[in-house]
């Protein structure tokens, strides 16, 4: 087996083991709405259900195509970043983290949704009530954290193109 496939099980393995665990301790622990203050007036644990995806999105959506959509997208998803991995060279780290972040956090949110039919959240940070941020977990924080870096190394190589393509038409 491959060396990124390995890394693929390993990272993935990791993320999806650290956020079902913490999201059994908020289900089991928590009322639903229940909060814990961590830093006052900044970060709290409050225990969520999203029915939607990212910010509730389609959470008012028809239950029937709520289920039917979130049930067949995350497949989906974790076939295409297996698509890529191939391509990928053993040797290109960062971009085989980031995919394997993403399809760690993939699996963490569909567990859920297979299970629930919904999204267990407890990360809420907020200015003093005030302005808050909508809650995520530990999967979201994966997928948020491998796009960004795909987005990353997608803008170095881009820049990198860009002053190789500068020098030659200097010459």
């Amino acid at each position: 087996m491959k060396n990124k496939y390995i890394w693929l099980v390993l990272i993935s393995g990791f993320l999806v083991a650290l956020d079902q665990l913490v999201k059994v301790y908020v289900h089991t622990h928590f009322h639903l709405g229940e909060s814990v203050i961590v830093i006052p007036n900044f970060f709290n644990l409050t225990y969520v259900r999203n029915f939607g995806a990212a910010f509730g999105f389609l959470a008012e959506s028809h239950p029937s195509f709520r289920e039917i959509f979130f049930l067949s997208m995350p497949p989906i998803a974790l076939v295409i970043i297996l698509g890529i991995l191939r391509g990928v060279k053993d040797t290109d780290t960062k971009q085989i983290i980031a995919l394997s972040s993403i399809f760690g956090g993939a699996i963490g949110n569909y567990i859920d949704r297979v299970r629930f039919r919904y999204v267990i959240d407890f990360l809420d940070f907020h200015l003093y009530n005030r302005w808050s941020w909508p809650a995520f977990n530990i999967a979201d924080m994966a997928i948020v954290g491998g796009v960004g870096l795909l987005l990353l190394l997608m803008f170095l190589e881009n820049k990198k193109k860009d002053n190789t393509e500068k020098e030659e038409g200097a010459t």
